[in-house]
């Protein structure tokens, strides 16, 4: 498999860029690696075009963009997640897929229509193409302990699914859809509108079939000739060890079907860690509170410290510790989910003073205090009083 580019060298511009930034760069280079305006290398042209569209839809959608800055090309998105990656490209230019209309480009749909005829006009997607489907966005709550491990989690969502019984044609068994004879399958009319001006030709939606180029005179009773119905669908997750709360997963063809055959839409997962009653999190840090013995921080100890898997480290506690140190544990915090390092585990000292003592160790401690002299301390005034 060749090696892909980093996304924003592909585009020439800074990981800080503007989405401006980003869509101004794309269509520069657009233009230059068209595959139509390079006829003395079509084949070289059009890898590097399909390289810049793969680069531009990941950019450009934020909560790609948010997943690309934090995972790179490890991410679910791109096999690590159900489904594979995003792109899926044919043989020759066809495979190209991502914009359906580009007039959301701005000049850029000047750009295809001067390359395929048209005059510089921009043109719209017949009614009749295919299109991806709507994505979809679900939230799943995991514990502490997955998101610091890992896990396989199975949620369950609601989707359209194609009909099996009219295959999605949103026809009755045996029988088909025919071509709409108002709009001659173009799901659109042409109108011409008298003006002041002079006569304006406008096109509309075909009343007659909705726009899809096709009437159903007989519909599929299963689904009322919609070609889905609407059903629950179990799916597994992979949560990725060292997950930050708030993260979005993305699993490519998990959304609604597409129109006219078209690629399905994709499942945003928004990922929320549960608080833990004994650790938190800062960064790829954990931090947590541990409790001593008046004893053991006076003369110094080893104690068990329970990890955040299950295991427990022993560290020694130097003598003469006081409430409030912090000790560090190196490498033995969350996993970076960008790289191969480790946060630490960070815990606070808190000594436990004993609420009730006996009569023997109340005389011993007595003792004790007479031979220190202890006095309590004394705190100097500021500056300003």
């Amino acid at each position: 498999m060749t090696q892909k580019r980093d996304y924003y060298e592909v585009l020439g511009v800074d990981k800080n860029a503007t989405d401006e930034e980003i869509k101004k760069a794309y269509r520069r280079l657009a233009k230059k690696y068209h595959p139509d305006a390079n006829p003395d290398d079509k084949a070289g042209a059009e890898e590097k075009f399909k390289e810049l569209s793969e680069a531009y839809e990941n950019l450009s959608d934020k909560q790609k963009r948010q997943m690309y800055d934090q995972f790179g090309f490890d991410g679910p998105q791109f096999g690590g997640g159900q489904g594979g990656g995003y792109y899926s490209y044919g043989s020759g230019f066809d495979g190209f897929s991502g914009f359906s209309d580009f007039n959301d480009l701005g000049d850029l749909g000047d750009i295809f229509s001067s390359f395929f005829g048209g005059g510089g006009t921009r043109t719209r997607a017949s009614s009749n193409s295919p299109r991806k489907g709507a994505d979809l966005k679900v939230n799943l709550d995991i514990t502490f302990e997955e998101a610091f491990l890992g896990a396989e989690k199975e949620i369950t969502i609601s989707r359209n699914e194609e009909c099996k019984s009219c295959k999605g044609t949103g026809a009755k068994a045996g029988t088909s859809p025919v071509t709409c004879t108002t709009c001659n399958g173009q799901g659109r009319v042409k109108q011409v509108v008298t003006t002041p001006f002079g006569q304006m030709a406008t096109q509309k939606t075909c009343s007659v079939c909705g726009g899809t180029g096709k009437v159903i005179k007989e519909p599929c009773p299963d689904c009322r000739g919609k070609g889905k119905v609407r059903k629950s669908v179990k799916i597994s997750v992979k949560v990725p060890a060292g997950i930050d709360d708030g993260r979005t997963l993305v699993l490519e063809n998990q959304g609604e079907p597409g129109i006219n055959n078209g690629p399905k839409g994709d499942l945003y997962i928004v990922v929320h860690i549960k608080r833990h009653n004994i650790y938190s999190r800062k960064g790829d840090h954990v931090f947590c509170e541990v409790p001593i013995t008046f004893t053991g921080a006076t003369l110094g100890t080893e104690i068990e410290i329970p990890m955040v898997d299950g295991t427990k480290e022993k560290y020694k506690i130097p003598e003469g510790t006081q409430t409030g140190t912090k000790f560090t544990i190196k490498n033995k915090g969350f996993k970076s989910v960008n790289g191969n390092w480790r946060g630490d585990f960070v815990f606070t000292v808190t000594v436990q003073v004993p609420k009730r003592l006996t009569h023997t160790q109340r005389e011993l401690l007595v003792e004790l205090a007479k031979t220190m002299n202890e006095q309590p301390p004394i705190k100097k005034k500021g500056i300003f009083g």
